[in-house]
């Protein structure tokens, strides 16, 4: 089945020693497939996310994932656990710390309970992105829906520092009356802080 896509997510495990080359590996297997790499981040458990930019939002189909899932094997032979998702942008905000090298990346996904999503879209749209934007230290806000390897909501701000996430304006947003309200229908939620490799 085809989906809006703009972006891949490649998901895969790696031992932490492994990290040194990632970088220059990541850009060369997005060069060869025509694509742009965008982030590269690596958790401290190994798990690594790459994000790579399609040249533009293309209708795409789920049967063109798997030699990209075994292009990432041959470029990154330390990979494991590989899986490949379609991205559809539906928010971006540039951050307080626009312009700055981002040196953490921070991600949450979710699935919205069922009734839930367009009371959640609203928050992250109207309130929520745009505030965590906001917040010194963020340099970029972003929210896809991953149509693949979900939960189907993926949310990720480029961070200064890592304690971004608990400083005073950060947790004022996170605080408000209406995330109380919506912050509970979130289902299989998933919160990684990644370092920023590329």
């Amino acid at each position: 089945m085809q989906a809006p896509t703009d972006s891949l997510l490649l998901q895969f495990t790696l031992e932490l020693a492994s990290t040194e080359r990632l970088a220059a590996a990541a850009a060369q297997l997005c060069a060869d497939s025509g694509l742009r790499l965008q982030r590269l981040a690596c958790a401290q458990d190994g798990q690594a996310y790459l994000y790579a930019r399609l040249p533009a939002r293309t209708q795409l189909d789920g049967d063109a994932l798997p030699p990209l899932d075994a292009a990432l094997g041959r470029r990154i032979p330390a990979a494991r656990d590989i899986r490949v998702s379609r991205l559809q942008q539906v928010y971006a905000a540039p951050g307080h710390a626009q312009g700055e090298a981002p040196v953490f990346h921070y991600v949450v996904e979710t699935d919205p309970e069922a009734g839930w999503q367009p009371e959640l879209e609203r928050w992250y749209d109207t309130e929520h992105m745009p505030g965590l934007a906001a917040v010194p230290g963020c340099i970029l806000a972003q929210r896809y829906y991953n149509h693949d390897q979900g939960p189907y909501s993926l949310a990720c701000y480029d961070l200064v520092s890592e304690q971004v996430l608990g400083s005073p304006p950060w947790l004022a947003v996170r605080g408000t009356a209406w995330s109380d309200i919506v912050r509970p229908h979130f289902t299989n939620t998933r919160r990684t802080m990644f370092r920023a490799l590329a």
